[in-house]
């Protein structure tokens, strides 16, 4: 297959588009994204891994606070990540034989549907898409031009992965399952795939290494996603997620899928992709974890359309319109557009909630997508908290401590928190923030912050000498709306030997003694 030139103006121009697009269209009201606190704190805290997910994403949150860790110094890497994936997008389909129209085609397709929203997430998703990108594209190379250079890029591509999110394993296996079913099964025969596979484990093996010391936290991590996401998950949501999640050119990925079946050379990423659904699905994995497969497919349907529309001016004109128009449409579903009351208020105009767009981990529908609404109330949050904060008497600040029931609550308030005296003494033990408590901690006060007040089950607030609610979540649109910050005085010994004990207690799972 003779490849195509890559029209570079055209592709750079769609980059920037696709870079600068999600900064445009969000309303200023909305701030990060719950787990967004999480990824920017971690890189905080330097390591080779953490409880969530590799350290990578984490890493791009140290750069960013290097620069003074703003929101927009947050939101750079999805949306670079976006237009890199893009640019890798253009070039395989370059590689395809696609020349301009194709390009983009294919170009256009990575600003649209589900990389809309995703490639404005500061998550590990955009290092996972890119990265599965990144590797089909050399694997593409090396079928061209038979280097074996691109094979050595394939496995760092892979490798890197590995730092960004695991699930790179998911394209890795297809890959080698789909090459030996297919007439490229020789490369498994060649000394410099042997090779380039070792240098690909040696460069995870520091990884490894920390999972293992840590005990393994990658598997404790997926147990507890399938208990408390995964199992409620309706199996035929997932297929109809494949088709949703980029309906604007659902056309596009699926000519390319028939026409990567159809190619000899290129049959392995279409094998690779039932592949990819199949591991999915039987693992109840979400739709949106096979989104790194896709560029490949929308690479291969743009040069599919351009083969068949290539004398016919019209039938390019209409085929991107169709695009736009189906886009357009999808926006506000996508990126919060609007300010909260007038999102809703759309939602309910046009009847979202029956689209299942609307509905929650909890399965029940609310006035704003999960995402969105995990972008409200968390500066108010750490406003309020604060405040209270330092109207304390400096013995009373310097005995207490300020405990979030989830990472959302701890990172918030160490990204909004003004003083370093108060942001210091944020604590959880939820995710990677119970490694970062201090083994020993002294404090008579509690500040805490939770959805409901903790219950007689929660030992150690029982021995507290009083208590008192200071102030609650008030946006109407959160997720966290209700959520309370109650001032706990005067602990006794017994509840802090409690506390401590409990605390290295949830350590020792992840740590190897």
């Amino acid at each position: 297959m003779r490849k195509a030139e890559a029209y570079w103006p055209l592709i750079l121009l769609l980059a920037l588009i696709k870079f600068v697009l999600p900064l445009f269209l969000q309303s200023p009201e909305y701030e990060l994204q719950r787990d967004e606190y999480l990824y920017y704190e971690q890189g905080q805290h330097l390591a080779l891994g953490y409880l969530e997910n590799p350290p990578l994403l984490s890493w791009l949150g140290t750069i960013s606070s290097w620069f003074g860790g703003s929101e927009a110094w947050i939101k750079i890497w999805p949306c670079f990540f976006g237009a890199a994936t893009l640019v890798v997008t253009c070039m395989l389909t370059a590689e395809l034989g696609g020349n301009r129209f194709a390009q983009f085609i294919a170009g256009l397709s990575i600003i649209t549907g589900a990389y809309l929203r995703v490639h404005f997430l500061f998550q590990p998703n955009i290092l996972d898409i890119f990265c599965w990108t990144l590797a089909i594209y050399f694997l593409v190379r090396f079928f061209n031009t038979q280097q074996p250079k691109f094979i050595y890029w394939l496995a760092f591509s892979l490798a890197i992965g590995w730092y960004g999110k695991y699930s790179i394993v998911f394209i890795a296996a297809a890959l080698v399952a789909g090459l030996l079913l297919t007439r490229h099964r020789i490369i498994f025969t060649r000394k410099y795939t042997w090779l380039a596979a070792i240098g690909a484990i040696l460069l995870i093996v520091p990884n490894v290494i920390w999972q293992y010391h840590h005990n393994w936290p990658v598997i404790h991590h997926m147990r507890e996603l399938q208990d408390t996401q995964l199992q409620y998950k309706d199996p035929a949501d997932f297929f109809k997620e494949q088709v949703l999640m980029l309906l604007p050119v659902v056309f596009v990925w699926f000519a390319g899928l028939i026409w990567l079946l159809r190619n000899h050379s290129y049959r392995v990423i279409g094998i690779s992709y039932f592949i990819i659904i199949i591991m999915l699905f039987a693992g109840r994995g979400k739709g949106y974890y096979a989104l790194g497969i896709y560029p490949a497919l929308l690479a291969a349907g743009a040069t599919a359309l351009e083969r068949v529309c290539r004398t016919k001016a019209w039938v390019q004109y209409a085929v991107t319109l169709l695009i736009i128009l189906l886009t357009i449409p999808l926006i506000p579903l996508l990126l919060p557009v609007y300010k909260p009351a007038k999102l809703a208020a759309f939602y309910e105009k046009y009847g979202i909630s029956k689209t299942g767009a609307l509905k929650w981990e909890d399965q029940r529908d609310h006035p704003l997508p999960q995402d969105f609404a995990d972008m409200l109330g968390w500066k108010e949050l750490a406003v309020k908290t604060e405040q209270f904060y330092n109207q304390l008497d400096d013995s009373a600040k310097a005995n207490t401590i300020i405990y979030g029931r989830h990472y959302g609550h701890a990172g918030a308030l160490r990204f909004y928190g003004k003083e370093k005296d108060f942001r210091e003494k944020v604590i959880t033990d939820n995710g990677s923030f119970l490694l970062w408590i201090p083994n020993e901690m002294r404090f008579k006060n509690l500040l805490f912050i939770g959805s409901r007040v903790p219950g007689s089950d929660d030992e150690v607030f029982n021995h507290f000498q009083q208590s008192r609610l200071i102030d609650t979540v008030s946006n109407p649109f959160s997720r966290q709306l209700g959520d309370k910050i109650i001032y706990y005085e005067n602990i006794d010994s017994t509840g802090l030997r409690l506390a401590v004990d409990g605390l290295q207690e949830m350590k020792k799972q992840f740590r190897r003694d």
